[in-house]
Formats: structure tokens, sequence, C-alpha cells
């Protein structure tokens, strides 16, 4: 049996009131390149079965969750097709997991999916009495995640990122504002011991010092690595001031580096990131291109959120040239997570035909550069739970 097309309410514009869709070819009025769900139940076609579930959400149970925060949540953790993925938790959506298999209204499309169960070390409570779970949560199938500093400077308007939650999941006693390197290294170390956690990625919200709140990741980084030589770990932040803390970071022991624009569209970053926006895109590319020397080719990776409003075709363009820097772009379609400003003022994701046709365009330049995620070793490119790349073969 063949599953129907997603229906036209499921997708969204790729701006809020825009009223167009951008597509591989230019912008076009209405939707975009609408998906064959029938490729989904097909061996080696499961591109259309992720995006689609990217975009449209999924009913499911999961053990494993994550509501706000400093990124991709309201979601549940999974492995889909032997390989991990976080999913958005939607009540209405037309994807449902049961009895471990994927369907859509009701047809099987042949897609196993296992929970991730409960780690242990969610029971257990540090040394000064905070459960490990408000210090870091387990992401996809085996990567311990923290944001060591729950706030950011640039949290209140008009300067907050439209999509980031970062501060909610503090206010609702989900987290710390402040996990030290202390209790860093307690719970990664249970984390490995305990439940096989094989990465470790580390954020931060932004400090108005000039590193930005990278010096934090060294200290933890140092922390972690002591506990448990050897545990690949990434660190996110933004360009600092100063460059010479990109060497800083590697010192500590860090393999692996996130400094994400979201959008190298100026007009678009303006109008979703409006503080960050305040870094100019010359900053960034000066701090990618430092990184990249310090850390290693594709050791960098920055998010390049699809439904914003940039120019398809444009983000393509930027994604190849930070592929010619040696930089890994994280294609992940636009979420608006409960708790954002973007959520508030009805902000819809974007068509999946749009993230289909970009993430096999960007894949495909990665796979002509031999880039991979998977050989960053730690981070969000290495797990790929929140994008589509790990399917379309980047």
């Amino acid at each position: 049996m063949t599953p129907p097309p997603a229906p036209a309410e499921a997708t969204g514009t790729s701006a809020p009131g825009s009223g167009t869709t951008a597509t591989g070819g230019g912008k076009v009025q209405g939707q975009g390149p609408r998906l064959d769900l029938s490729q989904a139940a097909r061996p080696g076609a499961s591109l259309e079965t992720r995006i689609g579930l990217a975009v449209q959400g999924v009913r499911l149970t999961a053990p494993v969750r994550r509501t706000a925060g400093a990124g991709p949540s309201d979601d549940g953790h999974v492995v889909l097709g032997g390989r991990g993925a976080a999913l958005p938790i939607v009540a209405t959506s037309r994807y449902e997991v049961n009895a471990g298999r994927l369907l859509y209204d009701g047809t099987d499309l042949g897609v196993p999916v296992e929970p991730v169960r409960r780690p242990r070390f969610y029971d257990l409570v540090t040394a000064d009495g905070v459960p490990y779970e408000q210090i870091a949560r387990l992401h996809g199938a085996d990567v311990l995640a923290t944001t060591v500093l729950q706030t950011c400077v640039r949290y209140q308007e008009p300067d907050r990122c439209r999509f980031c939650a970062i501060e909610e999941s503090l206010r609702s006693g989900a987290t710390t504002r402040l996990k030290t390197p202390a209790q860093l290294a307690e719970v990664a170390r249970a984390a490995v011991q305990l439940d096989g956690v094989r990465q470790m990625v580390m954020t931060t919200g932004s400090t108005a010092a000039p590193d930005r709140g990278a010096r934090l990741l060294a200290e933890a980084t140092r922390a972690v690595l002591a506990a448990v030589p050897g545990l690949p770990v990434q660190v996110q932040c933004e360009p600092p001031g100063d460059l010479a803390v990109l060497s800083e970071l590697r010192a500590a022991g860090a393999s692996a580096i996130g400094i994400h624009i979201e959008s190298l569209d100026d007009a678009v970053r303006a109008r979703w990131t409006p503080g960050k926006a305040t870094v100019p895109l010359a900053a960034y590319e000066a701090a990618w291109a430092e990184a990249v020397r310090v850390f290693g080719r594709n050791r960098v990776s920055t998010y390049l959120l699809v439904g914003l409003g940039e120019d398809p075709d444009e983000l393509v363009v930027g994604a190849e040239r930070l592929i010619g820097m040696g930089v890994y772009p994280f294609v992940v379609p636009f979420r608006p997570l409960g708790g954002t400003l973007a959520a508030r003022d009805g902000a819809r994701a974007p068509d999946a035909g749009v993230v289909a046709d970009v993430t096999r365009r960007v894949a495909a330049a990665l796979r002509a550069a031999g880039m991979r995620g998977a050989d960053q070793g730690a981070g969000c490119a290495a797990c790929g739970a929140c994008s589509a790349l790990p399917e379309a073969g980047g």
C-alpha cells in the first residue's frame, strides 16, 4: 500500500507571512516541491521519511525527551532505521510509532523505530545534591549534551533569537543556571560507565565578556577529560572577541567546535537573531578560519536553518563556500518550538520539499569534498539526530 502525500496544512512557508515558498529553482508562489512519501517504504530511500518526520513530527511515547533549551527540543529520542534521531512529538501528526514500527495514516512504512531507553545515570544525584538529569541530558542514542551556562546576555527582547528557548528550561526547573566543572565531570563519568555514552556536546549561553562564554567551556572540558580520558567533546560558542580563545579550547582537549550562525543572509539574521547579528559575518568568517586552523578541516561546524526566509539557492551556495573553508554546514529545518518568540508569533515549519532539496544539494557538496559529519568525532554533525543530512549521505 502506498501512503498518500503529505497534506498541505502540515507544511508551512519559508518565512511567516511571506506568502511564498523557496524552491531549488528560486521563489515561487504557494507550496514548494512535495515529497513522494511512497518512496519512504523502499529500502535506501529514507530521506523523505526523515524530512517528513522533522517537519510534521510524530505521535510517539518516548522515555527520553526534551522540552525547551538552547537547541532543537520538544522532541523524543529514538533509533530510527538503525540511526539515532530526535523527532518532534506532535499529537496531531499523521506519523505514528506503534509496536516498534513507523506508520503513516496507519500504513507501515517498513521502518523500525525503537525509543531510546531512559538512561541509568538519570537516577543519580551529584555529590552536592543536584539530579544528574539537570546537569546533562542524553541526546540520540549515545550523546551526552549540556548547556554549561543556561542564561544568555541576548535573551531579552529586542536582542533575543526568535527560535531560541535557552532560558525556558531554567524557568521550569528542568536544569540549573551554571553547571560546575566538577558536576559535569561526575555526570560524564557515570554516563559513559552506565549507559555507553560515546561523545559529549557542550554549548553555552553567550556572556558579555569578550570570550562570550568560551572559557567556561574550556574549564568544563578540562574537568570532563580528566574524569573520562579520550571522550570526544565538541564545544559550541559565538565567535569570541579574542580568537586566541579558540586555541585555549583546543588545548583544553575539545576535539571539535561549533560556531553557529543559523543564516548567512544579513537581512534574515537581523530579523531572526538581532543580538547575534551585531556580530558581523566577517567576524564569523574569521572565527571559522581560525577554528579550522586550530581544530582541523571538518572539525568545525555551523548550523544553517532552512525556513527562516533565506533563498534556498543562496543557502546552498553559502554552504558550499563553508565546505570550501573546511567548515561543515549542519543543515536543519527550522522548528517553531514552544516558549520561543517564533511560536508566539505563529511561525510555521518550512515546506518538506524545500528541506529535501536543500539537504540533497548540501549533502552532495559534502560528499564531493570528502566531508562526513560522522568523521567529526563529536558534536551535532557527528550525532546527526536533528538533521536529515546523514540519510542524504552527508
